[in-house]
């Protein structure tokens, strides 16, 4: 019915009833009904005509959308457009008073009728909070950054959506908002649109053999050594499951299937691990990035993710691929539409500091607009994870040692006793990584990174055998170098925290820098170094190795770390000089224990005179080698020196 027609029918009902009519007081809640249902049918049509246009005019759809998502409750929402500030202030007040007008009705004809009022009706209002919604959906595209910034913030922290709103914020957002909410903390993960179904096709093929085809495809011609050894693995050993899977020795007649699976049949996780540890090297090489997206390579990695949920190896590997391919910002697209951004939001919630640490590297890969960094293969961000508006002032920087780790090396230490009920590692208290735990929670506005590379004390077991010839501290620096400046390491004032051997290494990079204009900050802003047990002046234990040489064919770093090494002198006397002129503050912590290796034998790796540096602070504490930074507690003298120390070589940053 047209409105102008609704309005008549209602004014002449009204006019009716003139002064000469005589109202029954039985009939005063009636008259009372039916004056309030006029205005109500007055009101409703104004409003519900209002709703539309406003509505007609802030939001433009996407017909086509709606009819491909007829199956759902919700629509996808191209673009909104708000004409003016000015404009909205007075929508938005027209509007609250007629949503202000309806519920005052509702509670007088609840009055009225004698019924119980709900009063949840009065408290539904959720046309402010759509109001709110898309502006600040508005404001997370706009041109100002801050502006995005504080958007996606507040948008990301809203509490009292619906879940249709979440679900058409997800739609409707684009993808730097939808990686903006990922590394929003405390998020709620309705704001990401579910993966999406994974693409028909190769049904009878195993993601094996789906593996095999991504890896074949892929430039075997002019790349790294280890890129070529790591796929001929691959692609050998998903030749033997594919031969196992046949029947293996078919071509002498017969079915073999049984005599080969129990010789030479290969799991088809251990294929896979194999596949994926090749596509990590190759997803270093941008060259090859394109080629893994344009080959469906993101797709097939999230079908295995989903596969693999019960191998968390597996998984953060995946991620590991990921975080390599988002460093390639024409990338950013095709991840975010093939569905990851979800996948990296849930993941990064994770309690496994592992899992939720690759995720984070990923995402602020992803994130351009509050990221300038780039962190690569190796290069991990234990705090800030997420966005925040905490300024950071400085960096404190953790490299593990020989035959360490990014996260284990930093770890709290394993006390060998059962307390209330609990064994050692799984108190409530407990940290996997005390940097990322502690510190980050003392210092709030200190970035923390950790980095990590492979090192072996025997050639045997390196993964690649032309990592062999990469293992020297001269090749290792100029090759974390590269990487740290890329992560804008130097940029501000700095800390170093080495365990073992990465002090050498930390020794190492800093006479590098010094030497190579483009990275002499990396030295002028470095402010102190912490030393847990570094062997400034060689090892027993490398010495030990190269003796029993025919066994262990120790490997090149192993070599370097041998007691009176000439190299290790050189590099302790011009570290020594640079020190000494930059005025660098140095703690050095030594063990006095001996370090249990294997069953038979106990030594002292790096005795004290080893670990004496000759300059700075000197601390000799009662752990072993495996245990000198990793301290048992919060309260710990260990972590509270080391804190001390970073604090007061970051004083004069952190006080402003």
């Amino acid at each position: 019915m047209p409105f102008e027609n609704v309005y008549m029918i209602c004014s002449r009902g009204m006019s009716n009833v003139g002064p000469n009519i005589k109202v029954f007081p039985q009939w005063k809640n009636i008259w009372k009904i039916a004056k309030i249902t006029g205005a109500v049918l007055l009101g409703g049509c104004l409003f519900f005509t209002y709703e539309v246009i406003s509505l007609s005019r802030a939001v433009t759809l996407n017909t086509q959308a709606v009819e491909q998502e007829k199956h759902k409750s919700y629509i996808y929402l191209d673009s909104i457009h708000f004409k003016d500030q000015d404009t909205l202030g007075v929508t938005y007040r027209i509007r609250k008073d007629l949503h202000r007008a309806a519920k005052r009705f509702v509670e007088t004809s609840a009055r009225i009728l004698r019924r119980p009022f709900d009063r949840y009706l009065i408290t539904l209002d959720a046309d402010p909070h759509e109001f709110v919604l898309w502006l600040l959906l508005n404001k997370t595209q706009a041109a100002d950054r801050a502006t995005r910034l504080q958007a996606v913030q507040d948008l990301a922290e809203s509490s009292q959506l619906q879940d249709y709103q979440y679900r058409t914020v997800a739609q409707a957002c684009d993808q730097r908002t939808a990686v903006g909410f990922a590394r929003t903390q405390g998020v709620d993960l309705r704001f990401f649109l579910p993966p999406p179904s994974l693409p028909e096709g190769h049904d009878n093929c195993s993601t094996e053999d789906q593996l095999r085809e991504l890896l074949a495809s892929l430039p075997q011609s002019d790349v790294d050594e280890c890129v070529k050894y790591f796929t001929y693995l691959a692609l050998r050993e998903s030749s033997e499951s594919i031969a196992a899977q046949r029947g293996g020795l078919w071509c002498f007649g017969g079915n073999g299937l049984p005599y080969t699976q129990s010789l030479s049949s290969v799991p088809s996780e251990k294929v896979e691990t194999f596949c994926l540890q090749a596509l990590v090297h190759h997803s270093k090489d941008s060259r090859h990035c394109d080629t893994i997206v344009a080959k469906r390579g993101l797709q097939l990695l999230q079908k295995i993710y989903q596969l693999r949920q019960d191998s968390l190896k597996i998984q953060r590997t995946i991620v590991r691929i990921i975080g390599n391919l988002a460093q390639c910002d024409s990338l950013h697209n095709a991840i975010v539409q093939s569905g990851w951004i979800s996948l990296l939001a849930e993941l990064l919630k994770s309690p496994h500091i592992i899992q939720a640490s690759h995720a984070a590297r990923a995402l602020a890969n992803l994130d351009r607009d509050a990221v300038q960094e780039k962190y690569q293969d190796g290069i991990y961000i234990l705090h800030p994870q997420f966005r925040s508006s905490q300024k950071i002032k400085a960096d404190v920087l953790f490299i593990h040692g020989l035959l360490g780790a990014a996260f284990k090396t930093w770890r709290q230490q394993d006390l060998d006793v059962v307390q209330n009920g609990k064994a050692a590692g799984e108190k409530e208290d407990y940290t996997d990584c005390w940097p990322k735990t502690w510190l980050a929670a003392d210092c709030p506005n200190l970035r923390v990174l950790s980095v990590e590379y492979d090192t072996h004390l025997s050639d045997w077991r390196a993964k690649c055998p032309a990592e062999n010839q990469r293992k020297s501290l001269a090749y290792r620096s100029q090759e974390l170098l590269k990487k740290l400046k890329a992560a804008g390491v130097g940029d501000k004032p700095l800390v170093w925290v080495a365990h073992s051997m990465g002090g050498l290494l930390v020794k190492k990079m800093l006479l590098d820098a010094a030497k190579d204009p483009e990275l002499q900050t990396l030295l002028n802003n470095t402010r102190g170094i912490i030393f847990y047990s570094v062997p400034h002046h060689g090892s027993f234990m490398a010495e030990y190795s190269v003796n029993v040489k025919y066994i262990l064919f120790p490997s090149v770093e192993v070599k370097e770390l041998i007691k009176g090494s000439p190299s290790l002198h050189e590099l302790n006397e011009n570290f020594l000089t640079v020190a000494k002129e930059k005025d660098l503050k140095i703690l050095s912590f030594a063990e006095t224990l001996p370090t249990n290796i294997g069953t038979m034998i106990k030594m002292n790796i790096v005795p004290v005179q080893s670990a004496d540096l000759g300059y700075g602070d000197l601390i000799q504490v009662d752990v072993d080698h495996l245990n000198i930074c990793k301290p048992q507690n919060k309260d710990s003298f260990l972590y509270k020196r080391s804190l001390q120390f970073i604090r007061d070589a970051l004083a004069s940053e952190l006080s402003h």
